[in-house]
């Protein structure tokens, strides 16, 4: 059985959460393309709220 690999905006999106959690800024981002570049935003802009939250340290 084959496994099947996370949607590419999936994968965007936990990138960018993991780049909040890491500290660096949206500037960092490395997508060029616009829904990817999108998402892992959005991560990181989840990442940050969660951090700011004290849920990460």
């Amino acid at each position: 059985m084959k496994r099947q690999k996370r949607d590419k905006l999936g994968r965007a999106h936990a990138n960018g959460y993991q780049a909040g959690l890491g500290g660096k800024t949206k500037e960092q981002c490395p997508y060029q393309s616009v829904n990817a570049k999108s998402q892992w935003l959005g991560g990181w802009r989840d990442a940050i709220s969660d951090r700011n939250l004290g849920l990460f340290k």
